[in-house]
């Protein structure tokens, strides 16, 4: 499938679905804490949604090929959970590290976005995985600019996370976002400088790390979902959905309560 450029119009209805995943994350924030349920999450997040904003939860009943139907509106990946993690009875705990992956559909436009949560009192080695994950997909949106290319992004959070004795899991990337949840470009967060797709104006993707304290292999649990590290070490991931500018690039998933206001753009 060809790369779809967006246009001045389209870019508008995306920065609105960005705006609302994010806002996602800002309401269900003061609800993460110590003997809530993943369940309970997803139940509000989804009344959120549907109730409030008038979106659609992409994630619900997603069903790519050789997969069965997503079963809720959230992902909720809790400590060596790398992605997917599906919400249920689990009841978080105090030193719990959990990401939230929300997408929305807003008038036919996708927004997708997460952020690492920390639960109750989180050790000190969980909080510098969360931050040095949320700096490898910074130094990822830093190199996106026309003309510049895919490796460079990859090759830019490869560097910061492995440089922190962190490794990058390899199986799950970026992706093209727009009308369609997954289009083209994948985005791979790791590679090699100068390499890759040139990134031209008008693309959006989202750039996504998933980076594990321990080794970078995965293995999928049975739910046929959720994915966690194979030697159980704790996982990372933050997510932004970003637009190629003239200039350089604008983050999409930005609210007023987001950790990233002051970096939407480049200085």
């Amino acid at each position: 499938m060809p790369i779809q450029l967006k246009s001045g119009p389209e870019i508008d209805a995306m920065r609105v679905a960005g705006r609302l995943a994010s806002e996602v994350l800002d309401f269900i924030g003061p609800h993460i804490r110590p003997g809530v349920t993943t369940g309970e999450l997803d139940r509000l997040c989804h009344d959120f949604m549907v109730n409030v904003q008038g979106t659609i939860p992409a994630p619900l009943n997603y069903c790519p090929p050789g997969y069965k139907p997503y079963p809720k509106s959230i992902c909720t990946s809790i400590n060596h959970q790398v992605c997917h993690g599906v919400p249920g009875d689990r009841v978080l705990k105090s030193s719990d590290i959990v990401n939230i992956d929300i997408t929305v559909i807003k008038d036919g436009f996708h927004g997708d976005t997460s952020r690492m949560f920390l639960v109750g009192e989180a050790s000190i080695a969980a909080k510098r995985l969360c931050e040095i994950t949320h700096e490898a997909m910074w130094a990822g949106i830093r190199q996106v600019a026309p003309g510049k290319r895919l490796g460079d992004i990859g090759a830019a959070i490869q560097k910061l996370a492995e440089s922190a004795g962190y490794s990058v899991v390899r199986e799950f990337c970026g992706h093209g976002i727009g009308r369609g949840f997954h289009e083209e470009p994948q985005v791979l967060h790791y590679g090699k400088a100068g390499t890759g797709l040139e990134l031209k104006t008008g693309m959006t993707f989202t750039i996504e790390p998933m980076i594990n304290a321990g080794r970078p292999e995965i293995r999928e649990l049975a739910d046929g979902w959720t994915i966690v590290t194979k030697d159980h070490s704790l996982s990372a991931q933050w997510e932004h959905t970003v637009l190629v500018t003239e200039a350089g690039f604008e983050v999409l998933t930005i609210s007023e309560g987001s950790p990233d206001r002051e970096r939407r753009r480049p200085s």
